[in-house]
C-alpha cells in the first residue's frame, strides 16, 4: 500500500514527514479521500464502525472536547476500556491539538489520583466499569481534581458537536499523546512521545516486518493501554486501512476463541502466559483457528518450548519480540520468514541497537550486557521527571534496562531484567510494591518478592515472607496473603507461592538481596 501523501522513508529508513502536519490525517481523515469510507474500521460484538463514521466520530470529539474547554496541549486522561470510544477520544483529541493519556485499566484509586495530579489534565474520561476506582480519586484529589466524565455521558456530548473539524498542525517531534511506564519503585513515569512515532512503528513494524495489509482482519488480546496493544489492534490496521477487532472483556482462552471464531481475525496478537493458557484448551478440545496467518507475542519472552508446541498444535509460528512503553512498540522481532524459538529475533529494520557493559562499553561477541536502542519512535522526555530522562534517554540512545546477549547468528535472547522488575502476563509489576502489601498483613515481618518460572516456564511473583512469630505459615495463612494482594493490588500482581523463611539475605546496608532469593 502507498504511503500517505507527503510522508516518505529514506534508503537508511529515516521517516520524512510535512513540516507541520496532523498525524491523525493519514491515520484517520485520507481513509475517505481513498475510498474506504464504507469498509469496517471496528467490529465488536455489538457493533460495527466504518471508516466514515470512525472519522466522523473523531472530528465530533475534537469539538466536544473543545467545548469543555481544553485548549491545545491539555491533557486527557482517558481510562477507557477496549471499545470504539478509544478509537474517538484518542484520535479527536490528537486532531484537536490535545493530548490524550491512556493509563493501564487495571489500576487502583491511589494509582489514578497520583496519574491525574501529575498530569495536570484538564478531564478524565472513564469506563463506567473503572467508577469504583477513578471516583475514589477524585475525591481523593479534592478541590484539585479535574472535571471527570464517563464515557457513556461523553458519547451523549459527542453526539451534539460538529461533525467536521480541522486538524491542528504541529510539527513531527511535537507532543502528540502519552504513555504512563512503571519504574523501579512503581511510580509509573509519563512516556511523552511525538507526532511522528506511530508513524514510525506502524511503518517500519507493522507493515515492513509484519507485513499488515489492507485487507486483513487484527485481534489483539494485549488491551488498547499496552504500546504494544496500542499498534496491534489501532495504530497498524488504521495505518493500512485494514479492520480492527475489540474485544472490552478480560482475555481467557474462553474469551479470544471465541472472537477469533467469530471474526476470523488474519492476525492475532497475544502475550506469552495467554498463549500458554490458549495452549493447554486447545490440547483438550479442538477449536478453528484456520483463519490466523500470523501470530506475535511480547510482553514478556516468549519460552522455546511454548514456540515448538504451538508450532505443533496449530501450524503457525509466535513471532515472539520485545518492545517497551518509552519505544511505542516492538524494537527487536522474530518474523514470519527469519525467526528463531527462544530468541527476541533481529532488530527491526530502521532500528539499531547495542548491548553495553556497566562501564558503557560494547561486550564481547556472546556476552550479556543492558540493551540501549536507538529509534526515532522513542519517546522524547518523561513528564516531571528530568533524572529519569537523563538516566534512561541518553544521546539518542534509549536504556531498556534489559540484559541481553546475542548469539553466534545474531539473534538477541533476553536474559532477565537490569533491576528487580518483574514482568507478569506483560505488565510490569514492581516487587516492592507487592512486598509492601504483603508487610500490611498483621502476621507478616517482612517480606521479599521475586520472578519464579511456572510450569510454562513463564515469570510470575514468588513472595518469600518473614512472619513475627516463628512457626507459622499454613495454607490459610498464604491464602489470606494471596487474597490481600489481590484487594490491594492490580489482581495480576498477587503471588503465586508464598515461602516462609527465618530471615531474609541483606547487604550490610539492609537491602534486600533479591538476586541470592532468585
Amino acid at each position: 500500500m502507498p504511503l500517505p501523501a507527503g510522508i516518505s522513508f529514506s534508503a537508511d529508513l529515516k521517516v520524512a514527514l510535512p513540516a507541520r502536519f496532523n498525524v491523525a490525517v493519514p491515520f484517520i481523515d485520507r481513509h475517505l479521500a481513498e475510498g474506504r469510507g464504507a469498509k469496517p474500521a471496528i467490529r465488536t460484538a455489538s457493533e460495527t464502525v466504518t471508516y466514515a463514521e470512525l472519522a466522523e466520530r473523531v472530528n465530533r470529539t475534537g469539538n466536544a472536547l473543545v467545548a469543555r474547554g481544553l485548549v491545545p496541549g491539555a491533557r486527557v486522561l482517558m481510562v477507557v476500556k477496549d471499545c470504539p470510544a478509544f478509537f474517538y477520544l484518542f484520535w479527536g483529541a490528537i486532531k484537536a491539538g490535545i493530548v490524550p493519556v491512556p493509563p493501564n485499566t487495571l489500576l487502583r484509586a491511589a494509582d489514578y489520583a497520583y496519574m491525574i495530579e501529575d498530569c495536570g489534565c484538564g478531564l478524565v474520561v472513564y469506563s463506567g466499569e473503572y467508577a469504583g476506582e477513578i471516583e475514589p480519586a477524585l475525591r481523593q484529589l479534592g478541590a484539585k481534581a479535574p472535571p471527570a466524565v464517563t464515557v457513556d455521558a461523553f458519547l451523549t456530548e459527542l453526539a451534539r458537536a460538529p461533525a467536521t473539524l480541522a486538524p491542528r498542525l504541529a510539527a513531527a517531534e511535537d507532543d502528540c499523546f502519552w504513555l504512563y511506564s512503571s519504574g523501579s519503585t512503581g511510580r509509573p513515569k509519563g512516556a511523552v512521545h511525538a507526532q511522528r512515532d506511530m508513524v514510525v512503528t506502524s511503518e517500519l513494524y507493522g507493515v515492513r516486518v509484519l507485513g499488515v495489509r489492507e485487507s486483513d482482519v487484527c485481534y489483539s488480546a494485549a488491551k488498547l493501554f499496552f504500546a504494544y496493544g496500542l499498534g496491534n489492534a489501532m495504530t497498524f490496521p488504521l495505518w493500512v486501512g485494514a479492520t480492527a477487532v475489540l474485544d472490552d472483556r478480560r482475555p481467557t482462552p474462553d474469551t479470544t476463541f471465541e472472537t477469533i471464531e467469530r471474526f476470523r481475525p488474519t492476525i492475532y496478537y497475544g502475550v506469552p502466559a495467554l498463549y500458554a493458557a490458549q495452549l493447554a484448551a486447545l490440547e483438550a478440545g479442538g477449536r478453528d483457528f484456520s483463519s490466523v496467518r500470523a501470530c506475535v507475542s511480547a510482553g514478556e519472552a516468549l519460552p522455546a518450548t511454548l514456540f515448538e508446541r504451538w508450532k505443533a498444535r496449530t501450524g503457525t509460528v509466535i513471532l515472539d519480540g520485545i518492545g517497551s512503553t518509552e519505544a511505542l512498540h516492538i524494537f527487536i522481532g522474530n518474523r514470519l520468514d527469519d525467526h528463531r524459538a527462544g530468541t527476541s529475533g533481529r532488530p527491526v529494520p530502521g532500528y539499531e541497537a547495542r548491548i553495553l557493559d556497566e562501564s558503557g562499553a560494547a561486550v564481547a561477541p556472546s556476552a550479556s550486557g543492558r540493551l540501549w536502542i536507538r529509534a526515532e519512535s522513542a519517546a522524547r522526555y518523561y513528564w516531571n521527571k528530568p533524572e529519569k530522562t537523563a538516566e534512561t534517554m541518553v544521546d539518542g540512545w534509549l536504556n531498556t534496562g534489559d540484559t541481553y546477549r546475542q548469539d553466534a547468528d545474531g539473534y538477541y535472547i533476553y536474559e532477565g531484567r537490569s533491576d528487580d522488575m518483574l514482568k507478569v502476563g506483560g505488565i510490569w509489576c514492581s516487587p516492592v510494591e507487592v512486598e509492601n502489601c504483603l508487610i500490611g498483613h498483621p502476621a507478616v515481618l517482612e517480606a521479599a518478592v521475586v520472578g519464579h518460572a511456572d510450569a510454562d516456564g513463564l515469570t510470575k511473583p514468588k513472595a518469600i515472607v518473614v512472619l513475627k512469630q516463628a512457626g507459622g505459615g499454613g495454607a490459610a495463612l498464604t491464602e489470606e496473603l494471596m487474597a490481600l494482594c489481590k484487594k490491594t493490588l492490580a489482581p495480576y500482581k498477587y503471588p503465586r507461592w508464598v515461602e516462609y523463611v527465618s530471615e531474609l539475605p541483606k547487604t550490610a546496608t539492609g537491602k534486600i538481596q533479591r538476586f541470592r532469593l532468585r
